[in-house]
């Protein structure tokens, strides 16, 4: 017998569409933080050397938060070719927007404190700021166009073609959508510089992580009614085989209002997701009141991870709908790689993803503590 078909290939591709969330919400819980301190850093810490102890509760571990990003694209590739292809060249300019922000960030540790010309450093400080706030946005306005369907479709020959620009990507439902995702990770920045940072850096990131959270409940209740009253949602309607080719126009899709609740009609237990997004947001707002570090920033972990479990839920088994042609409409079931492909990633993963862990933990475990004023004076030759 083949190694792969000891696991079915709709398992394979129900445990690839787990662990592509796994991976995407790692991220978000990871350098979510990063680039809410990065927004907040303007804010939150207003002389340099308020600045510097910001940017050093980040600098040791942004690089190996950011893994996470590339495992979830990679995997995005490798597990979902038609959904990297439509994704990636649809999105073109907001993913451009994206990475080029995504760059400042290295290049702002290593020359902001190369000279101590004011003007010099506030000029890197303002490119982590944009190294924060435009992934953040652009991420969520990305899943608010999602959720609405994205203007493509395919051809007989399964070639993708897509029909929509940038602008029309910035949309009121798709902006509401980005406000959250900055509120979001605003909120989980300020926990962790209320976890890692002191004096009134900490104090002031309470204060903006409070708004934050508040935010955070205003904007994903409103999103959540929005979506009920006014964003119609995708069903098929053929049958599903889950171990079916990967050819989406073979299936029959409904757009109706209200679709993107069946889920939690017929699995009551897919609430869970929804109630962490609140009741974690809660947590994380009364814990910063309450000056509780460590409660506080699990909370906020814990919103992250049901607010875009939430996302992927409400949207199962499609991943990518189309907007102009339903049909097209993208799927956990006809839209991932073969199953000896999927098979041989998961043996991978299996290995590999449980190391990454480890590591990672390890590494926090070491650099657990607070950074204080103290510690960048004594370190001015490798602190940031």
């Amino acid at each position: 017998m083949i190694l792969h078909e000891f696991i079915d290939y709709d398992t394979l591709k129900l445990t690839w569409w787990v662990l592509l969330g796994v991976l995407l919400i790692g991220f978000a819980v990871t350098d979510g933080f990063d680039m809410g301190v990065g927004t907040l850093l303007p804010f939150a810490a207003r002389t340099d050397m308020e600045r510097r102890i910001a940017i050093n509760t980040i600098a040791p571990v942004w690089e190996g938060n950011q893994v996470w990003f590339i495992l979830g694209g990679g995997a995005i590739f490798a597990a979902w070719p038609p959904l990297y292809a439509v994704s990636f060249s649809g999105f073109y300019i907001a993913m451009f927007l994206i990475l080029a922000a995504l760059i400042l960030r290295p290049v702002a540790f290593k020359y902001r404190s190369k000279r101590e010309d004011p003007r010099w450093r506030s000029t890197w400080d303002w490119a982590l700021f944009i190294g924060g706030f435009v992934p953040a946005l652009v991420f969520g306005v990305a899943v608010g166009n999602v959720l609405q369907g994205v203007p493509f479709r395919l051809s007989d020959e399964l070639r993708s073609f897509y029909e929509g620009g940038f602008f029309g990507l910035l949309n009121p439902f798709a902006l509401l959508c980005g406000l959250l995702s900055v509120a979001m990770l605003v909120m989980h920045g300020g926990a962790w510089l209320g976890l890692k940072a002191t004096g009134m850096v900490a104090l002031r990131a309470r204060t903006f992580g409070m708004l934050a959270a508040i935010a955070v409940i205003v904007l994903f209740a409103l999103g959540g009614v929005w979506v009920w009253l006014g964003i119609d949602g995708y069903r098929i309607l053929s049958g599903i085989t889950p171990d079916m080719a990967s050819n989406p126009l073979r299936k029959q899709v409904a757009v109706e209002a209200g679709a993107w609740f069946t889920n939690y009609g017929a699995h009551r237990w897919m609430l869970i997701a929804p109630a962490l997004g609140f009741l974690g947001a809660l947590g994380a707002l009364l814990g910063l009141a309450r000056q509780r570090e460590v409660s506080t920033f699990l909370f906020s972990k814990l919103s992250v991870v049901g607010i875009i479990s939430t996302v992927g839920l409400s949207m199962f088994p499609f991943i990518l709908p189309s907007s102009i042609d339903p049909r097209s409409s993208l799927t956990v079931w006809d839209s991932g790689s073969s199953h000896s492909t999927l098979f041989n990633m998961l043996v991978a993963t299996v290995i590999f993803l449980p190391l990454i862990l480890v590591y990672t933990s390890w590494v926090y475990k070491v650099l657990w503590g607070k950074v204080t004023a103290k510690d960048i004076e004594d370190s001015q030759d490798t602190a940031y």
